[in-house]
């Protein structure tokens, strides 16, 4: 019997040291237009707190599959998450809970050798269904148009397919690329693509376009009047708690706010 003691108190002595581990390791999986304002925030809140954050891609889709899964603790999201995703998630004894970080605009990107200035919701619809194939039918060069677009499992094509394509079906030979990242270089390396990324992914190798004549800006995203504006989104089962919610209020507060108009999105605030 003693030595039996003796055994379980060195197992958890062993032992108490992954417990506290497993308590202070926060898990974020999912949209990849989050991704730079959720690491940055990590590393930061890590330097002042003791928790191990962990943060993923993979998109949009993939961290709302988690949640649903109880496999993350933070899923991130560039989208809303859908009517019927709440349901499913519900049955499953998970309550989502979104907070929105961030204010973004998806920006419609082409090569910067391209004459191109402004184009309306409907030009884009046109280049993405395969009714427009040269830029010379809207004004600019005559060039074929190379159609790049996010795939299906990203938040950021949810919302471009909502509020430009209305559901219909993008062309077939559209490249459909994982990540803000790829997309951009793409689009940079390519004189006759388009591409739509988030605002923090613009680079100087690629030359944003207008919509329906507004600009994407922290103005026109706040007010609404850029067309693609939209919030980004991190969404956790029922309100946050304990090394969750620490990690969420670091983001909200003007350290965290800070760091999101550092990685080029737009404060909430």
């Amino acid at each position: 019997m003693k030595y039996t003691l003796i055994i379980l108190s060195l197992i958890l002595i062993a032992t108490s040291p992954l417990i506290a581990a497993k308590k202070n390791q926060l898990t974020l999986t999912g949209s990849t237009t989050v991704l730079p304002i959720a690491q940055a925030a990590a590393e930061a809140f890590m330097d002042k707190y003791d928790v191990n954050v962990s943060v993923r891609g993979g998109g949009s889709g993939v961290g709302v599959a988690a949640l649903m899964n109880k496999t993350v603790d933070i899923a991130n999201s560039s989208r809303p998450m859908k009517a019927k995703e709440i349901t499913i998630a519900k049955s499953s004894g998970v309550n989502p809970t979104a907070y929105a970080i961030a204010n973004d605009g998806i920006t419609i990107v082409v090569n910067t050798k391209n004459t191109v200035k402004n184009l309306t919701i409907k030009d884009l619809k046109g280049i993405y269904t395969g009714k427009i194939t040269n830029w010379n039918q809207i004004g600019g060069l005559n060039m074929p148009i190379t159609v790049i677009s996010r795939d299906v499992s990203s938040g950021t094509f949810e919302v471009f397919n909502e509020k430009v394509l209305s559901g219909s079906k993008v062309i077939d030979s559209a490249m459909m690329l994982a990540s803000n990242n790829a997309v951009a270089s793409t689009v940079g390396d390519t004189p006759g693509a388009i591409g739509y990324i988030g605002l923090g992914y613009v680079t100087e190798k690629t030359k944003i376009v207008n919509v329906e004549n507004c600009i994407p800006s922290i103005q026109t995203i706040k007010s609404g009047e850029y067309k693609l504006s939209r919030k980004l989104y991190m969404y956790t089962n029922g309100p946050a708690k304990g090394n969750t919610a620490g990690y969420l209020n670091f983001i909200f507060s003007p350290e965290g706010q800070k760091i999101v108009e550092e990685q080029g999105f737009i404060s909430v605030k």
